[in-house]
């Protein structure tokens, strides 16, 4: 079904962040579609260097064609103020530069790898993303994030167990201003997090306090580390260092918020 949509699509391009949605999405359009499926990839603050690297690399193992543009979001008062749908204005304007862009490379769509499981979870930018005609076709496909795990495996794509990767904005609690300077300082705590060997962390930051999530089978490792995780958290310039008992779970900032913001 993916397929036929993507053919029926003729050409496309690729909302890429070289997660295991997107890379998943962009292997089948290219599969189908040659090089009218092109891979684009916003490049911003709010995602780690590593992350765009990783991106440029997988799209050249498929062999498609990838761009890279400047988002600009933190240029937006509405972004940097934070609200609960903060992701609206980033998306919004993240999807009228690929629709310019797609409209320069002459490709009929932009397409993003929003999958059925993200229905039944606080996303505002799906609502940019409606706005604007970009077409989601995974979920169109009506396929979830196991599926989408399943058929990456299948194809041998190394992103198939990947883990989730969220902006790093998603870190800094509804109603805080976003600055340069603070995503900077959650990319440099959780890059050497991962040098110690956890592979998906989130750094949550509340003023000068460093609330670490990882999975509960992580948070020995994390205390063998404590010292130099304390120090170097320090150095980076927060007053208080702590480790989330309850572990890492996706959007745990939307905790705060009531249930009729999801969905």
């Amino acid at each position: 079904m993916l397929k036929g949509i993507l053919s029926d699509l003729g050409s496309v391009l690729v909302a890429y962040s070289g997660g295991t949605d997107s890379t998943l999405l962009l292997k089948v359009a290219h599969d189908e579609l040659g090089e009218k499926a092109v891979a684009a990839t916003a490049v911003s603050a709010s995602m780690p260097a590593e992350e765009a690297e990783e991106a440029a690399r997988l799209a050249r193992g498929i062999g498609a064609e990838h761009l890279l543009l400047e988002s600009e979001e933190l240029d937006n008062p509405d972004f940097r103020a934070n609200p609960p749908d903060r992701c609206y204005y980033c998306k919004y304007l993240c999807f009228q530069k690929l629709q310019e862009l797609a409209r320069e490379r002459g490709l009929q769509h932009v397409v993003d790898g929003a999958n059925l499981g993200d229905l039944g979870d606080h996303r505002p930018g799906m609502r940019a993303s409606r706005e604007l005609g970009v077409r989601s076709p995974l979920m169109e496909a009506s396929l979830d994030k196991a599926d989408i795990r399943e058929l990456s495996r299948r194809l041998g794509l190394s992103t198939w167990d990947k883990p989730a990767e969220a902006c790093l904005a998603s870190r800094i609690p509804y109603g805080t201003p976003i600055t340069r300077d603070k995503l900077q300082q959650i990319e440099d705590a959780e890059r050497f997090l991962h040098s110690l060997g956890v592979s998906q962390v989130r750094v949550r930051v509340h003023g000068g306090v460093a609330r670490i999530e990882v999975a509960p089978e992580n948070l020995p490792l994390i205390l063998e580390h404590r010292s130099a995780i304390a120090r170097e958290l320090h150095r980076l310039g927060f007053s208080y260092v702590t480790a989330d008992l309850e572990g890492y779970r996706t959007g745990s900032m939307n905790e705060v918020l009531g249930p009729d913001s999801h969905g």
